[in-house]
């Protein structure tokens, strides 16, 4: 296990280096996630490239910080953990809040970011009665009481019907995420807004979302895409809010395509 005090919190991260000259790919997390859920990607992807996964601030084996947080708090975590790795011009993928991230880290650090794959996310997400009444349920009643919800958004019916015991996993790494993490990283998404920034892209983008996508639908993902000049859009079939888990193939063949053409 690695780990780096980056601006006085503690994070937890791995970096597998394929050596000098091949492409560098940056995964951020969702929500309630730790950088486990790119596993399948990674697989398949460390023989060719190098690959920097980390735990938020609050989640995983990475420190609380000092909740509740801003959306910069996190880019500044990942800004500082390259600097930190001296690693720059990632193909950055970021998963809902990740994806926030990853914008944000191309609009403070344009070059630490030569391409965005924007899974499951938008330059907005969600509204604040939405976040307020997450946050609450939370802070009164503890990571249980979302459990339920959030796996019938993150996860097709095909997935709860056949794969039960992966399922029982993200169960438990969502009810194990610290409920002052979950509450700062919400408070986080509910305050951070990109759409104005969205037009000032000027990398290799493209946006991507399970069709049955609970937490951030397609038409979301889809206006986010509109806002960025040039930026590609994709549906990924037989699919939740976390496509890299259920359909890793299809994240697989996003991230060589966007590698072979930035």
């Amino acid at each position: 296990m690695k780990f780096a005090t980056i601006n006085g919190t503690s994070i937890h991260y791995q970096f597998e280096d394929a050596g000098v000259g091949n492409p560098l790919i940056v995964f951020s997390n969702s929500l309630a996630t730790d950088f486990r859920i790119w596993q399948d990607c990674v697989d398949e992807l460390s023989a060719d490239y190098s690959i920097l996964r980390y735990d938020k601030r609050g989640h995983g084996l990475s420190g609380l910080g000092s909740p509740p947080y801003k959306i910069a708090d996190h880019i500044n975590d990942l800004v500082g953990l390259m600097d930190y790795l001296k690693l720059s011009g990632a193909v950055v993928v970021g998963l809902s809040v990740g994806g926030l991230i990853a914008q944000g880290l191309y609009h403070a650090r344009p070059d630490l970011a030569k391409a965005l794959i924007l899974c499951d996310t938008a330059a907005k997400i969600g509204n604040t009665d939405m976040w307020n009444d997450r946050i609450n349920i939370a802070r009164d009643d503890g990571m249980g009481a979302l459990v339920d919800a959030n796996m019938q958004r993150w996860f097709s019916p095909t997935f709860h019907k056949e794969c039960t015991t992966e399922l029982q996993g993200f169960i438990a790494m969502f009810t194990r995420t610290p409920v002052e993490g979950y509450i700062g990283t919400s408070i986080a998404i509910r305050d951070a807004d990109f759409r104005e920034q969205a037009a000032n892209i000027s990398v290799p983008t493209i946006c991507v979302v399970g069709d049955q996508d609970g937490a951030t639908p397609p038409n979301l993902v889809s206006d986010t895409a509109n806002m960025i000049p040039g930026a590609k859009f994709e549906i990924i079939k037989d699919a939740g809010h976390i496509p890299c888990a259920e359909q890793p193939a299809a994240i697989i063949k996003i991230i060589r395509n966007m590698v072979a053409s930035s």
